[in-house]
């Protein structure tokens, strides 16, 4: 009975929960009848792929023309108080992916989501990279374990 009870807890831990979580969302993101078009959903799917992370982890979702998601990348990892962001490596990866438009995610470990000056600095300097290849930055999230800020709702993009 106790072997039985530990699988039980094995498979239903919060790790466990929030994979399986990932999967339900990822499905309906690849969708073909959904579309990246929710503010709400993407902050969510970006929460549940970052905002327990330990450390600054610096994330894409490449999308294509009609904002339909092609891949979710973890593209550069940092330390608990920042993450270096190279716009090179970004636009490598979106031309590879041949996406058609971006949102950016990090998180901070710290649990505060506020962005910092840097944020919307290089939010900014990637999008005028990526302007070059007519590649759209739709949005930059920062998540946390309280909550995420959209850098595109409060009009910093």
């Amino acid at each position: 009975m106790e072997t039985i009870q530990t699988d039980y807890l094995a498979l239903n831990s919060p790790q466990n929960i929030i994979e399986e979580a990932l999967k339900i969302l990822g499905k309906q993101l690849r969708c073909e009848q959904t579309y990246m078009t929710s503010s709400q959903a993407v902050r969510d799917y970006c929460r549940l792929k970052l905002a327990t992370k330990e450390h600054e982890v610096f994330g894409v979702l490449f999308l294509d023309n009609q904002h339909r998601l092609i891949e979710f990348k973890e593209l550069f990892r940092g330390t608990i108080a920042g993450c270096s962001v190279h716009i090179r490596e970004v636009a490598k990866e979106a031309l590879s992916l041949n996406c058609a438009a971006i949102i950016f995610t990090h998180n901070h470990p710290s649990g505060v989501c506020e962005p910092s000056g840097a944020d919307i600095d290089i939010t900014k300097g990637l999008k005028k990279a990526l302007s070059i290849f007519d590649i759209r930055v739709l949005d930059h999230i920062v998540v946390s374990v309280e909550g995420s800020v959209s850098l595109a709702d409060r009009g910093e993009l």
